[in-house]
């Protein structure tokens, strides 16, 4: 049972409950049957990689240009995925260098049937900034 007195931000620790305040969703999906690993839940590798999408298109959104994922670090998965469930992931921008940009990624589910939001997973990603000739550069308004 949740306490009515917790944050959304404390119910979402446990993984239940409303989403934290990051916005809208850099990303929605629905999983698959073919992106099952092979005891039936949604592989990891499919989820890491919406991820990546979702942060990579905030930080080339922020770096107004082309990106390049330079580091995952702090990988939690906390809950599985299912197949039919409605997969968001919400993004908050943690730091911006000269080059690179840092995100913190959280990845919630919502069962096909509906109901509330649950948090499975969340990560931080670091992107680099590339320039025309594919080397770094520095990051705009930085």
């Amino acid at each position: 049972m949740v306490d009515s007195k917790q944050t959304s931000r404390e119910r979402g620790a446990h993984g239940a409950g409303p989403r934290p305040e990051m916005g809208e969703p850099a990303l929605r999906a629905i999983a698959m049957p073919g992106d099952t690993n092979p005891n039936g839940d949604i592989f990891g590798g499919w989820l890491l990689a919406q991820m990546d999408l979702a942060g990579g298109s905030r930080a080339s959104h922020r770096a107004q240009g082309r990106v390049a994922t330079v580091a995952i670090e702090a990988m939690t998965f906390h809950r599985p995925v299912h197949v039919g469930d409605e997969v968001s992931c919400y993004c908050e921008v943690l730091k911006v260098g000269r080059t690179s940009i840092t995100i913190k990624v959280e990845t919630w589910t919502r069962p096909r049937q509906g109901g509330d939001q649950t948090k499975v997973t969340e990560g931080v990603f670091t992107y680099v900034a590339i320039g025309e000739d594919r080397r770094p550069r520095a990051v705009e308004g930085v």
